[in-house]
């Protein structure tokens, strides 16, 4: 088996970053007109930077406003707006929803894609996979496409406005890098580009684990104040592109099997993406029977943080067996990450760790 690594053409983070959108795709050859798919809050932030960066590089642009899911009817309306504007590239600004409808919209159409997060939320930016929901919120596939963004922009002014939680979520995204990147390593099963994990994405993903512990609180610290601060930007970094780096090119494993799980159930829709992560990397570390020490640690720092430890923490007090059952059969389907682990893995082992998790975190 070949060993494969994937990673975005470009990755530029900083204060003010969209000032030089049109340089930097300048500079990369990229022209236009260019389709940006925003959120609204991306729209609001940025739409008069986009008119004097873009203006200046001579690139003409139009704004897609995304409905912030990434749906099967979501990409097909974005698809028809960029087909209707002629563009030649697709430019996703907002959150990972937003990134993930305009990725696979790119794809699609066989054009440069354009990554401008407007969060530190999740890992998606540098990606070359989209997760597309279905209409009631459950997640219907993950998609992988031919190739990841040309360019990732990441501009922290943007980032240190947006909602302290997202910062958290991002870091319960990124926390799983680690977990699952060895857990691939030592399986040696493929990564998500089809092939073995290298030394480079293994040594990343640690790098990302790492960086949480040491800098998470305090970044979430300035992000509530709106401040840029060293800390925060090596956050940014872990949450964007160490993470996306580590997760592509070495592997998932059992916590993001959890969470496609965990969105079985409607009560954990208003849960963000890394803090049904969090949970799933606490309950991949029960099932492999992991160190106690290490389990703690993890807690520990999800606990400092806000990220959720236990069932209720994701919406599920009390939860009923059948609830409980609808989780691990949707956990455990035959496509699932999950059967990366270095055992098997079924539904029954899969409850077990769930309620285990659950009161480890209660217990802490």
């Amino acid at each position: 088996m070949l060993s494969v690594f994937s990673s975005p053409g470009h990755y530029v983070q900083g204060r003010e970053a969209t000032e030089q959108l049109g340089a930097e795709m300048a500079r990369l050859g990229i022209g236009g007109p260019v389709t940006i798919v925003a959120g609204r809050s991306a729209q609001r932030l940025l739409a008069q930077v986009w008119e004097r960066s873009l203006t200046d590089a001579k690139i003409a642009y139009s704004v897609h406003l995304s409905n912030g899911e990434c749906t099967r009817a979501e990409i097909a309306r974005i698809t028809a707006g960029v087909q209707e504007n002629g563009s030649t590239v697709v430019l996703g600004a907002g959150g990972g929803k937003v990134l993930d409808s305009a990725r696979v919209v790119a794809d699609d159409l066989g054009l440069p894609m354009i990554s401008c997060p407007t969060t530190a939320s999740s890992d998606a930016p540098c990606s070359a996979l989209s997760v597309i929901y279905t209409d009631a919120g459950e997640v219907e596939t993950s998609q992988l496409l031919r190739r990841n963004p040309a360019l990732v922009l990441v501009d922290t002014s943007v980032i240190v406005q947006a909602p302290a939680r997202l910062l958290a979520s991002g870091m319960g995204d990124a926390l799983a890098t680690w977990f699952e990147a060895r857990t691939c390593s030592a399986a040696q099963v493929r990564n998500l580009r089809g092939g073995a994990s290298t030394r480079s994405a293994t040594a990343l993903a640690e790098l990302c684990y790492n960086t949480l512990l040491a800098d998470g609180a305090q970044a979430l610290a300035a992000v509530r104040e709106h401040a840029i601060t060293p800390a925060l930007e090596r956050i940014v970094e872990a949450n964007t592109l160490l993470s996306g780096l580590g997760f592509e090119s070495s592997g998932l494993a059992a916590a993001h099997a959890v969470h496609n799980g965990l969105t079985a159930a409607p009560q954990t829709h208003a849960y963000l993406h890394g803090e049904k992560v969090a949970f799933g990397v606490v309950t991949q570390l029960v099932l492999e029977g992991a160190p106690a020490a290490e389990i703690n640690t993890v807690v520990d720092f999800c606990t400092e943080i806000g990220l959720p430890t236990t069932l209720a923490g994701v919406g599920l007090a009390d939860v009923d067996e059948a609830t409980l059952s609808a989780i691990a059969t949707r956990a455990t389907a035959p496509t699932e990450s999950i059967h990366n682990e270095p055992f098997t893995v079924d539904a029954a082992m899969t409850i077990d760790a769930l309620r285990a998790a659950d009161a480890l975190g209660r217990t802490r």
